[in-house]
């Protein structure tokens, strides 16, 4: 198998792993970012492209590409969506 057959067979299985809508938590992104997203920041996937690139937009706004070869990340488990479905928007009550 050649290095683009492999690249192609990599890109088809991140694309299978990260559909569109993906709840995925960044570990750890690779150390060369300076200004890398922080640690257990959560996302939704919004593409995989067709270098293997895993686009996300976190829930702190921002938007970023993972590379699974140099960053750390995961798919959320079943119970971690189910809990995200039962928190309240706004997060903590404020009290005065």
């Amino acid at each position: 198998m050649n290095e683009w057959q492999k690249t192609h067979n990599k890109v088809k299985m991140y694309k299978e792993l990260y559909p569109k809508g993906t709840r995925v938590m960044l570990l750890h992104m690779g150390d060369d970012d300076p200004n890398p997203v922080e640690d257990g920041t959560r996302g939704t996937v919004v593409a995989v492209d067709d270098i293997g690139t895993v686009h996300c937009i976190f829930d702190s706004g921002r938007s970023l590409g993972l590379v699974p070869d140099a960053d750390s990340f995961r798919r959320l488990t079943e119970a971690e969506l189910a809990e995200e479905q039962t928190e309240q928007p706004g997060g903590m009550e404020m009290g005065m």
